[in-house]
């Protein structure tokens, strides 16, 4: 094995950590000796110890001694307090010779001083280990380190001529088992989900991540009028699954009767009379919620790319016609008045769930 095979068992580590640990980052380590592997690790659960750490752990319970060996770690080692010690620390007691680095740590209290601190106790560091592969891991994690809010992606899915539901409105289901599954994946990867209420009014959803051993996201509903039936899912369920209801609806009482369902109910102000998005996006900030995953209709995609909230767009698209010339499409709103004026999207990638496909981009805002 080479040195891009080593950090390739770390990316996969690293991923084992998917749901559990946001709002910090999915980190793998891998420590190799004489060419073999004595110790792996990956970051758990948010608040427990880091991949280095337990990849250390790993050797000590297997009776291996990590001095003069080898580190893979897939993001620049820690150097501060935090819930756990620096990994800078453990690193530099067990005697480890080399650190490879996949991605330099954008954290402010990281970004290169974790690398610095290594070289001045004279180990030998190579950074920039499949780079492109560990940063697309974290994107989450870049994104909400830097701008201090949420990477949303927008997720939606149709048919090849554009449509998300036929003309009387059924849409269950457009997309395979194949595609859907994936879709329960990215509901573990993002902290939260967000609909509408003309979401939970067609479909009623619950919104919940159905793999095995997964963790439901947060769901967050924009109701900015707070019409949605309490006898809904999401409402009803609120009690067993952390929900927020995001509203301009300033009555009182009226929010409790959703607090006494178990939602924690955010005021918000309005925009073009529905919930400002963007003073949504810094009060969720405040909660740690680090990611969403916006599910919602026609009328909120417009809404969530207006006002430039989305990173990310993910098209699933099925081998299907609907047809209708008033059948719904994924982005409803106004739209633009020229082509010139369309969302820009960049770095498109495609990839295959079954018959169906997903086409995932970048939003670039100019």
């Amino acid at each position: 094995m080479n040195h891009t095979d080593y950090m390739r068992t770390a990316l996969e580590l690293a991923k084992k950590g998917t749901g559990f640990v946001n709002p910090n980052p999915l980190v793998g380590a891998v420590i190799v000796k004489n060419g073999t592997v004595i110790g792996k690790g990956w970051h758990r659960k948010y608040g427990e110890l880091h991949a280095e750490r337990n990849a250390f752990a790993d050797c000590e319970n297997n009776n291996n001694d990590c001095s003069g060996a080898d580190i893979y770690v897939t993001l620049e080692p820690c150097c501060h307090h935090g819930k756990t010690p620096p990994c800078t620390d453990a690193i530099i007691e067990h005697g480890i010779k080399r650190v490879f680095i996949g991605s330099p740590d954008p954290n402010p209290l990281v970004s290169g001083k974790g690398v610095k601190i290594l070289r001045e106790h004279g180990i030998e560091v190579h950074e920039n280990i499949l780079r492109d592969e560990c940063d697309r891991l974290n994107e989450i994690f870049f994104h909400w380190i830097t701008a201090q809010k949420p990477f949303v992606t927008l997720k939606y899915a149709m048919t090849m001529d554009g449509k998300i539901a036929c003309c009387n409105g059924l849409s269950k289901w457009i997309t395979g088992e194949e595609a859907r599954n994936h879709v329960q994946y990215e509901r573990l990867r993002h902290s939260a989900v967000m609909v509408g209420t003309g979401t939970v009014s067609a479909d009623d959803p619950m919104l919940t991540c159905r793999l095995e051993n997964g963790r439901n996201p947060i769901r967050i509903l924009c109701d900015t009028n707070l019409k949605t039936k309490y006898n809904t899912n999401i409402i009803s369920t609120a009690k067993e699954i952390p929900t927020i209801v995001a509203t301009s609806h300033v009555c009182l009482i009226r929010q409790s009767l959703y607090h006494d369902a178990g939602c924690e109910v955010i005021e918000v102000p309005r925009k073009d009379g529905k919930v400002d998005l963007n003073i949504l996006m810094e009060k969720l900030a405040e909660r740690n919620i680090d990611s969403i995953l916006l599910e919602g209709g026609g009328e909120l995609s417009w809404s969530a790319l207006e006002s430039g909230i989305v990173n990310k767009v993910q098209a699933y698209i099925a081998p299907k016609i609907f047809g209708g010339q008033e059948a719904k499409t994924p982005v409803g709103g106004m739209g633009v008045s020229s082509p010139d004026n369309a969302f820009m999207l960049t770095d498109p990638e495609v990839f295959r769930f079954g018959n169906d496909i997903m086409l995932e981009s970048k939003v670039i805002y100019r």
